[in-house]
Parts: structure tokens; C-alpha cells; sequence
């Protein structure tokens, strides 16, 4: 084959450091868009990107070019510079060090976007930890809990 046709669904998810409550509702959509338009300049399209106040959902096309640890690695270190400037309540803003990152089918992206977009309803039942524990179980994927939380 002559050329490299890709196209990688991931849906990626990551908190705060200690699950502060930072991205409050006046720096939220700004933020989600600041990612967003990071997600752009690595060739990774994003779908959608959303969360609550300890945590960030991202829904991309993850870029043919760009590893996930890559497209991680600046998102979080730009979006985290990018908050501490937003005055007093974010100076100490910081991202945990790890991620989680899933794979998506084509079939099932609609059902990710839907599920990103009701973020402050779902949370309004359960906490970021058990979201989490819940789509690690969903994807199989194995964990230390020691490990998972920073």
C-alpha cells in the first residue's frame, strides 16, 4: 500500500491533581476549548472534549503522526501553564501525572460524545474514582489501585 490510512477513536480521561475542584464552571468552557484546539495543532481532530470539576474527558481522532504519550504530554503540560494563568484560584493548578485512555469504535463515538456531554448530570450520582474504576472494569483493563490515584 502506498499511503497510511488511519483513523484511531480514543477516548482519553484525566483529573486534577488530589481530584481538586478547579475547573469551575467560569473556566470550563475555555479550557475544554483550549484542549480542544491543542488536539488540533497535533493533527489529533477532536470530537469532544468536556468533564466536571476534578476531571477532562477527550474524544479525539488520534493523529497518524503523534503517539498518544505525545498528544498527552502537551496537552497537559500547555493546558496546565494556560490555567495558572487565569489568576489566583488557578495558580497552583497541575493535571495527575498518569491518564487513561481507551480505544473506540466507530460504531460507538456517538455514544462517547453523548456521554462526555453529560458529564455534570452523571457526576451528580457518582465520583470521579468510581467513573473511572467503572470504564477500567468495561475496557478490561487491569490496575493498582495504589497506583491510580495521585
Amino acid at each position: 500500500m502506498g499511503q497510511s490510512l488511519v483513523k484511531n477513536y480514543i477516548h482519553i480521561t484525566f483529573s486534577t491533581k488530589g481530584r481538586q475542584p478547579l475547573i469551575d464552571s467560569s473556566i470550563e468552557g475555555v479550557l475544554h476549548s483550549y484542549i480542544g484546539s491543542i488536539c488540533k495543532s497535533l493533527d489529533s481532530f477532536p470530537i469532544k472534549v468536556g468533564g466536571y470539576l476534578d476531571h477532562v474527558h477527550i474524544a479525539c481522532n488520534l493523529s497518524k503522526n503523534v503517539t498518544l504519550v505525545e498528544l498527552l504530554r502537551v496537552i497537559k503540560a500547555n493546558s496546565s501553564k494556560w490555567m495558572k494563568t487565569n489568576g489566583d484560584p488557578y495558580r497552583g493548578f497541575r493535571w495527575q501525572g498518569g491518564y487513561s485512555a481507551f480505544s473506540v469504535s466507530p460504531a460507538e463515538i456517538d455514544a462517547v460524545v453523548r456521554y462526555i456531554e453529560t458529564q455534570k448530570e452523571h457526576h451528580q450520582h457518582i465520583s470521579f474514582q468510581d467513573e473511572l474504576r467503572s470504564l477500567l472494569k468495561r475496557h478490561d483493563i487491569e490496575y493498582d489501585e495504589r497506583f491510580v490515584w495521585d
